[in-house]
């Protein structure tokens, strides 16, 4: 590709904030994102900022007496805009941010902190009931209906001689009503999909380094990729496609950084970020495999890099409504503004 066709990774706009940020991500229907943030004291805020005149301002702000690792509004749907986190002392809570900031569902879910959070079906009619995964440094993944109280529906672990801990989890497969799987990454990188339908492990593996993130780049259709990132600059993709056991895998080493996530853009799923402990992001387009030719794995095709920041890019979401548009924070408490551009690519 030409380098003049390239995208690029522009920063409109940043904001530094005096907390801690966790996560950053979007609002949906909207030109609102939330960050999860916390102070030094382990107290935990929630902050929604908007975008004004090109500018990020804040719209509110509420305290909380816990810390949030992690959250997710995709359990819910855009009409009710319910939040669920997962806290430093293992509550998973769900807030209603249009009336009020009690929790509208409250339960101990670890015994420990909650590292990830993943949520489904918030607004897809068809593919079965809202759920939300939550996985923990206690080892245990757990899938929770928040129709039923203070029990979960599912209970995984990863069954080794040494607690492991689970530090990324990703719902993918839920294209009816019936089918759901639920990933699940861990300290020693472990990729464990278990089958909820059946309650079985239906596939796994091993990378060299600790899960950071997992995503399927669909939930709602049939399994087709899972992006992995790991530490020590660990990107890999798995082909999930009607394959039960020897799922084609292609992997990238970056540099040394720990790569704590990675997303697929929302208007075209080849299309994936990675966001790196060195302070840079990485635009990449995935290639399927030439089934002429008889290749089993595809290829993954850097289109840009940036520096954005002095510190590591923990957090990254795209938005669903308009193309391009990106929110990222870093340990340097800062959130930033982004715009990827010419990202129609064939």
């Amino acid at each position: 590709m030409h380098e003049f066709n390239k995208p690029f990774i522009v920063t409109l706009c940043e904001k530094t904030v005096p907390y801690k940020i966790s996560r950053s991500f979007w609002i949906p229907c909207s030109a609102k994102f939330i960050s999860l943030c916390s102070n030094p004291s382990n107290d935990g805020k929630v902050q929604i900022f908007e975008i004004q005149k090109g500018q990020i301002e804040q719209f509110h702000e509420e305290s909380m007496k816990k810390s949030f690792n992690c959250g997710t509004l995709k359990a819910s749907s855009v009409k009710n805009r319910h939040l669920a986190t997962g806290d430093c002392s293992g509550n998973l809570n769900i807030w209603d941010l249009q009336h009020s900031f009690e929790p509208v569902y409250a339960v101990q879910a670890h015994r420990e902190l909650i590292h990830s959070i993943d949520g489904v079906a918030g607004d897809c009619a068809g593919c079965g009931a809202p759920e939300i995964v939550t996985g923990s440094r206690d080892g245990y993944v757990k899938v929770w209906d928040p129709r039923q109280k203070d029990k979960p529906v599912a209970i995984m672990e990863s069954v080794d001689d040494v607690k492991r801990e689970c530090w990324s989890v990703a719902f993918g497969n839920s294209y009816n009503s019936q089918e759901r799987v639920v990933c699940a990454g861990f300290d020693n990188g472990d990729i464990k999909m278990f089958d909820l339908r059946n309650m079985s492990l239906r596939w796994e593996t091993n990378l060299p380094n600790g899960i950071c993130s997992l995503e399927f780049d669909r939930q709602t259709i049939k399994m087709n990729k899972l992006l992995a990132t790991c530490l020590e600059g660990g990107v890999s993709v798995f082909e999930t496609r009607n394959r039960e056991e020897d799922i084609p895998c292609v992997s990238k080493k970056i540099d040394n950084s720990t790569v704590w996530c990675g997303k697929h853009l929302p208007q075209n799923r080849e299309i994936f970020t990675t966001c790196h402990g060195s302070g840079s992001i990485h635009l990449w387009k995935y290639n399927y495999c030439d089934e002429i030719t008889g290749e089993r794995k595809g290829s993954i095709e850097e289109l840009r890099q940036s520096h954005v920041g002095e510190q590591g890019i923990n957090s990254f979401d795209w938005s669903s409504d308009k193309i391009g548009l990106a929110v990222c924070s870093s340990f340097d408490q800062v959130i930033r503004l982004l715009y990827i551009t010419q990202l129609n690519i064939q």
